[in-house]
């Protein structure tokens, strides 16, 4: 059989990330209603995620944060997801944010019990509930949603409305990716904070 009489090559698969999930009810939401909303994936034991969080506090967002926890990362990123996950189901996700971010070189359990007993949570409730499988299941969806969405470092913005990277640049955060890919299938992608 000659070359030419062959079946062609089927043709090639395209790869490309799946798209961003749109804003959730369950998403932790800081910002003004009308901002242009930013989605956040990121880690507590990250340096440039406590960088990039500062900077978004007093940028004229509207962030929906999600977690990008990697154990491979940082040996704490899971732990630290859930405690913050436990902290929301007693009212207190943004405090415990903030204060995981203001102090990372202290994010241990005996720290972690002192934060609890500093925004007033219960602590017993928040142990059993850091540790208890659907926290665990809500912090691997967030870090399957974001591998699936292309973020390969933390931390990981997406924008949804068009100008917003260029508010994010303004405050030092350089790394935005549109929530909408491009007709290509490729995440526009800056640099690093």
């Amino acid at each position: 059989m000659r070359a030419h009489d062959r079946d062609p090559a089927p043709p090639p698969i395209e790869l490309g990330s799946a798209p961003v999930p749109p804003p959730r009810a369950d998403d932790h939401l800081r910002g003004p209603d009308d901002a242009p909303l930013v989605l956040l994936y990121a880690d507590f034991a990250c340096p440039k995620c406590a960088l990039a969080a500062h900077r978004l506090r007093d940028a004229p967002v509207r962030v929906a944060f999600r977690h990008f926890a990697l154990r491979a990362k940082h040996q704490r990123a899971v732990p630290l997801a859930c405690a913050a996950e436990a902290a929301d189901r007693q009212g207190a996700f943004w405090p415990m944010h903030d204060a995981l971010y203001a102090d990372q070189g202290r994010l241990d359990d005996p720290h972690l019990w002192a934060r609890c007993e500093a925004l007033g949570l219960d602590l017993e409730r928040f142990e059993a509930e850091r540790r208890s499988p659907e926290i665990a299941g809500r912090v691997a969806r967030d870090v399957r949603d974001a591998l699936r969405a292309g973020a390969t470092a933390t931390p990981t913005a997406f924008v949804f409305e068009s100008g917003a990277a260029a508010t994010m640049a303004a405050f030092g955060i350089r790394d935005v990716r549109d929530a909408e890919p491009p007709t290509e299938g490729r995440f526009r992608k800056g640099t690093t904070i």
